[in-house]
């Protein structure tokens, strides 16, 4: 291989994996230099971005990488890819989370001691609606993927209703879904191929400098629900072939997470959903993008889910009680 002039050689590399480039680079401090070149490792980054199944607020690639038209005398070849990709891959993450230390047995005997009410979360979204397959009714009827636990005497006036459900480690949650109207409206509308109005929230106009502003407040009932959720779920329509409208998605999900209604640092977990695993989908990182949910001070995370199946769901669910673990105990 060292015989190979460096084009040669950049073009076999190619061919490898990542993993494998990276143990390449432990032979020698020729190839240590060699696998690092950022053209090598951008083809990587926006190769692979599409296939990757989760993506969350720490390791987001910036916008840049996908619009940078590489050039080294532009000063782009000092941007570090070979970093990106090892901070945004989904592999990458899961190899640093379970480098951690644990102290799982000792939070069970400590939280055996404690009466914890079961963490609540509100789910809401496009892609309850508008798939061909139900996300809700599949999670209802599925116990060998998620098993229901319970069935709370609570609604909000036809608008939704909360369903606890028990995780693989015995771990009971609440969810309230949330609907922008009630089933025979939507029935109806879908009969009808007509537009829903969503009646869970009321524009609220309003004039920043010159220009009008689109801001969206919730209605009363679903307010109280926000004022007391642990998170939020927001299920997003990722079938590529439809039309999405995400300025005004990101306008309702900034109006449900308004730090007015509760702290700031309630995870928000976005299922990316399409309803068959045939159906071309939007990768999970152009989605974070989309929604713009870089502009948010809460910890996140982009999960891409099948409705049919649940593919995606029980590790979405997972990243989410962690995250409302980690805040309850600060």
């Amino acid at each position: 291989l060292c015989a190979f002039q460096i084009d040669v050689q950049l073009r076999i590399m190619s061919f490898l994996s990542p993993q494998d480039l990276c143990r390449l680079g432990s032979t020698g401090s020729y190839w240590r230099a060699a696998v690092r070149d950022p053209l090598l490792w951008r083809c990587f980054l926006l190769r692979d971005l599409p296939s990757w199944a989760s993506v969350d607020w720490r390791s987001l690639p910036s916008v840049e990488v996908f619009s940078q038209v590489f050039s080294e005398a532009g000063g782009n070849a000092l941007y570090d890819y070979m970093a990106v990709y090892k901070k945004s891959c989904p592999q990458s993450r899961r190899s640093l989370k379970s480098s951690r230390l644990r102290y799982g047995a000792v939070t069970s005997f400590l939280q055996s001691l404690v009466t914890q009410a079961e963490p609540r979360f509100a789910m809401f979204g496009p892609g309850l609606e508008e798939l061909d397959d139900s996300l809700v009714q599949k999670m209802m009827t599925c116990p060998e993927i998620l098993l229901v636990a319970g069935l709370p005497q609570r609604r909000i006036h036809g608008i939704g209703s909360g369903v606890s459900f028990q995780f693989n480690n015995n771990q009971k949650f609440n969810i309230l879904t949330l609907y922008s109207t009630t089933s025979v409206e939507r029935r109806r509308a879908r009969a009808e191929q007509a537009v829903v109005v969503n009646k869970m929230f009321y524009q609220d106009n309003s004039t920043v400098g010159n220009q009008q502003a689109v801001h969206y407040n919730v209605i009363a009932q679903v307010k109280k629900v926000c004022e007391v959720v642990d998170g939020f779920i927001y299920v997003a329509n990722a079938e590529a072939h439809k039309k999405h409208d995400r300025e005004e998605e990101l306008a309702h999900i900034l109006a449900m997470i308004d730090p007015a209604l509760g702290p700031r640092n309630r995870p928000l977990l976005v299922l990316s959903c399409i309803s068959h695993a045939d159906v071309k989908r939007i990768p999970c990182v152009y989605m974070a993008h989309q929604l713009q949910l870089n502009l948010l001070h809460q910890p996140w995370m982009v999960q891409d889910t099948v409705a049919a199946t649940l593919d995606g769901l029980l590790s979405g669910l997972e990243w989410l009680l962690e995250e409302a673990d980690c805040k309850n105990a600060q």
